[in-house]
């Protein structure tokens, strides 16, 4: 590979990240088109790298790209986003069935200033940094199992799941959302993986119903 091809490479990546980052905010909402050449305007750069950072974010599911028509922000059904926190369950249960054995009263400290934050944030009514904790809080949590195939796969979920926030941020009940992560932080404490996984189904199982509320005016793909 080329010099010139690695800075391609990295280039992408920047591009996608600045993407995804758009779309956790709002800034890019769910149906709306992102336009290579505005984009690379915005970043001054050629509309390559866009091109790229936008067929990665196909492949994870975020946008789709139509033909002659360029690239939109996916709205995804709740029957994917169900999907994606069944999921979601499955890899963290099995990331502190691995993970909690080995936890170290530093890996202990560092997912309870996660925790704190997440509630710093829901209390200053920051709806975006609420969802940005929450995903840092899991993401540490599963960190625990220490396997790397474990969590690459729970990263290519993580875009589908915080569109979810995307779309429901304006009626977000912040307090809720807080609420539902202090049973994990317990567990934890108490190093028995059994009662972690069962204090993370629970929350799985709690946020998935809240989201099917939330959601009930998106139709589920024919």
């Amino acid at each position: 590979m080329t010099d010139d091809s690695i800075t391609r490479n990295v280039l992408a990546d920047q591009v996608r990240d600045y993407l995804l980052q758009g779309i956790f905010s709002g800034r890019f909402p769910p149906d709306s088109r992102i336009v290579e050449t505005r984009v690379a305007r915005d970043l001054g750069t050629s509309q390559a790298p866009v091109r790229e950072a936008l067929r990665s974010l196909d492949a994870l599911g975020v946008v789709d790209i139509l033909p002659f028509k360029g690239a939109r922000v996916r709205r995804p059904s709740s029957d994917e986003l169900m999907e994606a926190y069944e999921v979601r369950a499955t890899l963290e249960s099995l990331g502190v069935r691995l993970g909690v054995p080995r936890m170290t009263e530093a890996d202990l400290a560092e997912i309870t200033e996660l925790h704190d934050a997440l509630q710093a944030a829901a209390v200053a009514g920051d709806r975006h940094v609420v969802a940005e904790r929450d995903a840092a809080f899991h993401a540490r949590v599963l960190q625990l199992s220490g396997n790397a195939m474990l969590g690459r796969v729970w990263r290519s979920l993580e875009p589908v799941s915080r569109t979810y926030m995307t779309l429901v941020a304006p009626n977000a009940d912040l307090a809720w959302t807080v609420g539902l992560h202090p049973p994990i932080l317990a567990a934890l404490r108490g190093r028995d993986p059994a009662a972690v996984q069962a204090a993370l189904i629970r929350h799985f199982e709690d946020a998935s119903h809240h989201m099917i509320s939330s959601l009930q005016g998106l139709a589920p793909h024919p």
